[in-house]
């Protein structure tokens, strides 16, 4: 059966050690940047970034993006980039 947008977002925050959610959420600020942190997107825990910022840097360092404009990523992930973003995680193993 095919994952859900719910259950991959589920797959990658297990990936990087956040909790699961009953709930269907988009990604919180902590959890994008433990994504980040899990990509080689260097991001500043004290002060992150904005989640259209960190989005960019997470599919740039997948590959998914050509650079880290935040302007290109200020909608949440799409499911194909869910896709990627997990596959990404998955090799990182």
């Amino acid at each position: 059966m095919a994952r859900t947008v719910d259950d991959l977002r589920n797959e990658i925050r297990q990936a990087v050690g956040r909790y699961e959610r009953v709930e269907s959420t988009a990604f919180t600020k902590e959890a994008l940047a433990a994504i980040c942190d899990a990509v080689g997107y260097d991001v500043d825990s004290n002060a992150l970034p904005p989640k259209p910022q960190m989005r960019a840097g997470i599919l740039w360092r997948i590959g998914e993006l050509d650079d880290d404009d935040p302007s290109r990523a200020e909608r949440p992930f799409r499911k194909t980039q869910l896709q990627a973003i997990a596959d990404a995680l998955e090799r990182e193993e």
